[in-house]
């Protein structure tokens, strides 16, 4: 099983309730998918580097997770659908990024 980042961007306006719904949605599609959710990170509400859709501040989540390998495409086609996402990105974590070259 392959380790996953996943960084998404809520449009500010959204009530707790709401932000707390879509974060439980996107861990269960993960779940759908034989996925492990291991760490989710509210970042909190932030200034977007430049304005998106009328938006210049967005609710960041982090979402570490491993699973097979579809699992990236199925999260980003879910993520590109739903309103209240304004960004999103899934990279894969290379195990081999923290040791260094001999």
């Amino acid at each position: 099983m392959a380790h996953y980042e996943l960084m998404y961007i809520l449009k500010p306006d959204l009530g707790e309730e709401q932000v707390a719904a879509d974060i439980e949605r996107f861990n269960q599609t993960i779940q759908q998918q034989n996925g492990l959710v291991e760490k989710t990170e509210k970042w909190g509400r932030r200034k977007l580097a430049y304005e998106i859709n009328g938006h210049s501040e967005g609710f960041y989540m982090v979402v570490t997770f491993t699973g097979e390998g579809g699992i990236g495409n199925e999260l980003t086609r879910v993520l590109k659908i739903h309103d209240d996402v304004i960004r999103s990105i899934v990279v894969r974590i290379d195990e081999d990024d923290d040791k260094k070259p001999e």
